[in-house]
């Protein structure tokens, strides 16, 4: 039996810590049923910090809880991601022409270069989450200098969505840092005042981050059917 440390807060904390990184390890798959007694027993605690810790889970997404059937990892449909990607398009996109049009103060390029620097950082070191937490912080940067503040939270749960698809389904195989590539000329084009560029180079770049998740989503849509997951897929879209 396993007894959680005294460095979590909580025992809820322990186990939604334990699972989320189970999650992102890929040690268990999207549609992997997640029953609350066999939780309970492997981390040695009660089923009630189980129960929260799938709450917590399910609130960003990487969970879904199914009345009636309990708890499983989320595995996204189809349509769902691609509809994500297409709503963020759009919201990215006027992100970047407002930004162009308030342009961009000496602090703010100094913390965009920041941030790209902790997105090369990260990939060298192959740390997902690290690179995912760069990646992501640079776009909040263009929202943040559109000065809009509605968009600025539409953006922010877009990116949250959109986070779970990277972390199931982004092998993070590449050799070239193409993503860190790609801000740098959204950013220059942004500096520039440069609408129409930007807003093209921010299209091509989530096109190209959505297409990396493709072939293996494909082989999890396999798998989907192999398992007979579609009807829990159509449960999740209802």
């Amino acid at each position: 039996m396993i007894h959680y440390s005294s460095y979590y807060n909580t025992s809820s904390d322990f186990v939604y810590l334990e699972l989320r990184s189970k999650i992102v390890n890929k040690q268990l798959k999207p549609g992997e049923r997640l029953p609350e007694v066999k939780i309970s027993g492997e981390l040695g605690v009660s089923r009630t910090p189980v129960r929260e810790a799938l709450r917590r889970l399910a609130s960003e997404g990487l969970v879904r809880i199914i009345p009636n059937s309990g708890a499983r990892v989320a595995a996204p449909s189809v349509a769902e991601v691609e509809g994500a990607y297409d709503v963020r398009g759009y919201l990215e996109a006027l992100s970047v022409h407002l930004a162009c049009r308030n342009g961009i103060d000496r602090r703010t390029a100094d913390r965009f270069e920041e941030v790209l620097k902790d997105e090369e950082s990260a990939f060298l070191a192959r740390d997902l989450e690290a690179n995912l937490e760069a990646n992501n912080n640079f776009h909040r940067l263009i929202a943040d200098a559109s000065k809009n503040i509605v968009l600025i939270e539409y953006v922010e749960n877009i990116i949250l969505r959109t986070n779970v698809y990277i972390l199931f389904y982004d092998p993070f195989t590449e050799e070239k840092n193409f993503s860190t590539e790609e801000h740098r000329k959204i950013l220059a084009a942004i500096m520039s005042g440069d609408e129409e560029s930007a807003d093209r180079l921010m299209r091509d770049h989530l096109r190209h981050s959505h297409a990396v998740l493709e072939k293996p989503y494909e082989r999890r849509n396999l798998l989907a059917n192999i398992n007979g997951l579609a009807q829990q897929n159509k449960a999740f879209s209802s």
